[in-house]
C-alpha cells in the first residue's frame, strides 16, 4: 500500500505543479494546482496517519479538513471553465464559492476525523462537494466553446469520478478496498490534470504532449530514485512512520526541484549574480526561450476558423511584452513573418519569428492611431489605438495595485491619467477585445492573401 500510495503522491504532486509551472497568474490553473497538490497532501497524510499506532488521533482530525480542498478547488476551475471568455469574474461566483467552503468544512468539523464509521459530518462533507460540483459541471458542459469539445469528455469524466465518488473520503473511511479507492483515484487524477492542461494548451494555440511528456518523465525518474530507497528500507525496517513521513518529503523535494527548476534557477541567479542585473536578465531569456520551444505547435495556423484565430491575436497582443509567450504563439507561422524575415535577410530563426511577431504587432497597433496629428486623445476614434498602445507597448499599468505615473514620459502620463480617472478597468477591456478584432481581421486577411 505504501508504494501505491507513493504514485498516487507522486501523480498528483507532479500534476498540480507542471499546471501551476505554465503560468501561476491564470486562476485556473492555479486552483487544479491547488486541488491537485492538496489532494496529494491528503494522500501523504492519509498513509503516515495508518503506518502510525493511533489512526484516530490528531491526524484524523487534520485529514477530514484537507480533504475537503481537492473539491472546493475542483469546484471553482468548473466555474471559471463555465466562465464566458469574455466575462469577467463575478463577486457572485466567488460568494458561491465561499458558501460551499464553508459547508464543507462544517462538515469536517462535525465529522470528528476521516476514521470510521460514516457519520453525520460526512454526509455533510459529501454533499457540499458533490451537489456543487455537479452543478458547476453542467454549467460548464453547455458554455463550453465549441472549440473545446475535444476536452469535453476528460472534463466529464474526471468531474463525474470526483464529484460522485468523493474518493478523497472513500479512501479513509474503509467503504471499498483501499487499493482499488487508490487505483481509481490515480485515474481521476490523471484526467483532471489532462483535461486542465489540455484547456489551457487549446486557450494558448500550444502543443501540449512533448512539454508535458518531458516533465513527466524526469520527474518521474527523480521519484523512482528518491522515493525507491525510502520504499526498501520500508520494506527491510521497522520505523514505519518516520520512513513514510521521509518517503513523501523526498518525493515532494525531488518532483518540486525538476518541476520548479526554471524559477528555482532564477532565484540562485539573484543570490549569486546581486551586482549583474545584465548577466541575469540574460539568462532569464536563455531559460525562457528554451522553456517554450516545446510548446510550439508543428502546423499551428492549419485550418483554423476566424473566431480562433481573432482568440490567439488577444493573447499575443496580451503577452507584447513577454517573448518567451511569443515564442509560443501560432502567429509566428504566419505567411507575413515571412516575407518580413526574408526582407530583412534574418535567418528562420524561433527567437526571430518572436521578434518579427512583436515588430508585426506593433506596426498593426500603430496603424490605429487617428491622423490627426496628436499625440494623445480622448475621443472615440482614440479608444482602440489607446487601449493597446499605451498599456502594452508602453507599459502603463493604470490598475495595477500600487501604480503609479513614475518613469512615465509626458503622454504616457496623461493616458495613465485618463485610464485612472474616466475608463472604467471592464471598458478597457472591452476596447482592447474590439481592436484585437479589428488587428486579427487585418493580420487574416493578409495571410489568406499572401498564403
Amino acid at each position: 500500500m505504501a508504494a501505491l500510495s507513493a504514485v498516487v503522491f507522486a501523480l498528483s504532486w507532479w500534476l498540480g505543479l507542471y499546471l501551476v509551472s505554465r503560468d501561476p497568474r491564470k486562476p485556473i490553473l492555479a486552483c487544479a494546482a491547488v486541488g491537485l497538490c492538496s489532494f496529494a497532501v491528503v494522500v501523504a497524510v492519509d498513509a503516515v496517519r495508518l503506518a502510525g499506532t493511533d489512526p484516530t488521533g490528531s491526524l484524523s482530525a487534520a485529514e477530514s479538513y484537507l480533504s475537503v480542498l481537492p473539491g472546493i478547488a475542483w469546484f471553482t476551475v468548473l466555474l471559471e471553465m463555465a466562465r464566458p471568455a469574455e466575462a469577467a469574474r463575478s463577486r457572485l461566483g466567488e460568494s458561491v464559492v465561499a458558501v460551499v467552503a464553508v459547508a464543507a468544512l462544517t462538515g469536517a468539523s462535525l465529522s470528528g476525523g476521516v476514521h470510521p464509521p460514516l457519520r453525520a459530518g460526512h454526509w455533510v462533507m459529501f454533499g457540499a462537494i458533490s451537489l456543487s460540483t455537479l452543478g458547476a459541471l453542467v454549467l460548464a458542459v453547455r458554455r463550453l466553446r465549441l472549440g473545446s469539445r475535444r476536452i469535453l469528455v476528460p472534463v466529464v469524466l474526471a468531474t463525474l469520478f470526483f464529484g460522485l465518488s468523493n474518493a478523497i473520503l472513500v479512501i479513509p473511511l474503509g467503504l471499498i478496498p483501499s487499493w482499488l479507492a487508490l487505483a481509481s483515484t490515480a485515474f481521476d487524477v490523471l484526467l483532471l490534470g489532462l483535461a486542465v492542461a489540455l484547456w489551457d494548451a487549446f486557450d494558448e494555440g500550444q502543443a501540449l504532449r512533448r512539454g508535458m511528456r518531458r516533465s513527466f518523465v524526469g520527474s518521474m525518474a527523480v521519484a523512482v530514485l528518491f522515493g525507491g530507497q525510502v520504499l526498501i528500507g520500508l520494506a527491510v525496517t521497522d520505523a514505519r512512520t518516520a520512513l513514510m513521513v521521509l518517503l513523501f518529503t523526498s518525493l515532494g523535494a525531488a518532483i518540486a526541484i525538476n518541476v520548479l527548476a526554471d524559477p528555482l534557477a532564477g532565484a540562485l541567479d539573484r543570490l549569486a549574480f546581486s551586482r549583474s542585473p545584465e548577466l541575469r536578465a540574460d539568462r532569464a531569456a536563455l531559460r525562457r526561450t528554451e522553456a517554450a520551444l516545446p510548446l510550439r505547435a508543428t502546423h499551428p495556423l492549419q485550418d483554423i476558423d476566424d473566431e480562433t484565430f481573432t482568440r490567439l491575436t488577444r493573447r499575443a497582443l496580451g503577452h507584447y511584452g513577454d517573448l518567451s509567450k511569443l515564442l509560443a504563439s501560432p502567429l509566428t507561422a504566419l505567411p507575413l513573418i515571412d516575407e518580413r524575415l526574408a526582407e530583412r535577410g534574418a535567418p528562420d530563426q524561433p527567437l526571430e519569428r518572436a521578434n518579427e511577431l512583436r515588430a508585426l504587432l506593433a506596426d498593426r497597433i500603430a496603424a490605429l492611431k487617428p491622423r490627426d496629428g496628436a499625440d494623445f486623445g480622448t475621443t472615440e476614434q482614440w479608444r482602440h489605438y489607446n487601449s493597446l498602445y499605451f498599456p502594452y507597448v508602453i507599459g502603463v499599468r493604470a490598475y495595477a495595485q500600487n501604480a503609479t505615473a513614475a518613469g512615465l514620459d509626458p503622454v504616457a502620463r496623461q493616458a495613465w491619467q485618463w485610464f485612472v480617472t474616466e475608463v472604467p478597468q471592464r471598458s478597457l477591456h472591452n476596447w482592447q477585445n474590439a481592436a484585437a478584432r479589428v488587428i486579427a481581421a487585418d493580420l487574416r486577411g493578409t495571410s489568406v492573401a499572401t498564403s
